[in-house]
């Protein structure tokens, strides 16, 4: 096969951060998502329906003329948020609201300390049909990192989840094994996104020969069966796993620095690096479903009408893109080779 047509896809999970910044995220994810649900996790965050409108103002202006790039908003749940938040948010433009356990991620130190304080929120979202998008991941400091993403499926999430069974719940870029299973067991409202770096990448890739900072996001990488069990999952065609790049950038040299920030900036090759890991599995006739029908079914949206053909053609990430203001940002695969493109 040396082309592949598929319905254009969607991002069901990614970064764009603010300011200068979206002159470049923005139009890199433009180029072959259609769709992309933006995260909130912004300094401030985006915690109401004035801030989540704005906040795609300001992304629509950094969108490609021409271009029909629609961003879907994303509220962030903090211990303060109340269901007239929620009531007063729901609408096309604002699908979903996301939990973040205080200190889990990047700008997750406003998030919630409490969750089983916002149950009525939980409800609320229920009643109308607000998605509930979850970091799964607990914040103890006595647990292992790498266990993290396990205790929280234990602690809370499918307490949740059995206290609020028809609440849509999208597990975030899971990273473990446990994770997958419980996606699997669990009934149809509840489904997860997967990231390029967890398919194609172990900690191995980011531990062994030296620490490499650009491969280091959270949840962090995992043992190489966790990463098997993640490309099992989506080799099987399974409707409740689909796209959710987690791209995430950072400058360069916030990401090589002592304490370097969290976060893999795949947008500028996301197709092609999903496309790539597909071929590798024998499994072609898979992408489709998992980058553009699975999502849009999950959120009660329309598939998209439009396609994009990729081209078997070996080319090379670039090893940094510079930003217009003089920094620059290096790629998720930096310097590595693909064997698709996007035509």
């Amino acid at each position: 096969m040396t082309q592949l047509t598929i319905t254009a896809p969607d991002d069901w999970h990614l970064h764009f951060r603010d300011g200068d910044m979206l002159n470049e995220t923005v139009p890199a994810t433009a180029r072959c998502f259609k769709r992309a649900i933006v995260m909130p996790n912004l300094l401030p965050p985006v915690r109401n329906k004035r801030e989540a409108l704005a906040y795609r103002e300001r992304i629509l202006a950094a969108t490609p003329p021409g271009s029909d790039f629609q961003p879907l908003m994303v509220l962030y749940l903090t211990n303060e948020t109340t269901p007239a938040d929620i009531h007063e948010a729901i609408s096309r433009e604002i699908p979903a609201a996301k939990l973040y356990p205080a200190g889990a991620t990047t700008n997750s130190d406003s998030a919630v300390s409490a969750i089983e304080a916002l149950y009525p929120v939980f409800g609320a979202m229920s009643n109308a049909g607000m998605l509930l998008l979850i970091h799964g991941e607990v914040t103890a400091p006595e647990v292992d990192i790498f266990d993290r993403e396990k205790l929280f499926i234990e602690q809370h999430l499918d307490p949740i989840h059995q206290r609020f069974p028809d609440l849509k719940i999208v597990f975030e870029h899971i990273t473990t094994a446990d994770a997958a299973d419980y996606v699997v067991a669990a009934n149809s409202n509840v489904a997860a996104t997967i990231t390029p770096q967890h398919l194609l990448l172990n900690r191995n890739d980011l531990l062994v020969g030296g620490i490499r900072p650009h491969n280091y996001c959270l949840p962090v990488l995992k043992r190489n069966s966790h990463q098997r069990r993640l490309q099992e999952v989506v080799a099987s065609g399974s409707p409740k796993f689909f796209l959710g790049t987690d791209s995430a950038p950072h400058t360069k040299h916030t990401k090589e620095t002592a304490c370097g920030c969290a976060g893999c900036y795949s947008a500028w090759g996301a197709l092609e690096l999903y496309t790539q890991v597909f071929d590798d599995l024998d499994a072609l006739d898979k992408l489709e479903g998992f980058a553009s029908f699975y999502g849009a079914d999950f959120y009660g949206l329309k598939r998209n009408q439009s396609n994009v053909t990729l081209t078997r053609e070996a080319w090379t990430m670039p090893s940094e893109i510079t930003l217009s203001n003089g920094d620059s940002i290096v790629p998720f695969y930096a310097g590595q080779t693909l064997n698709w493109r996007l035509a």
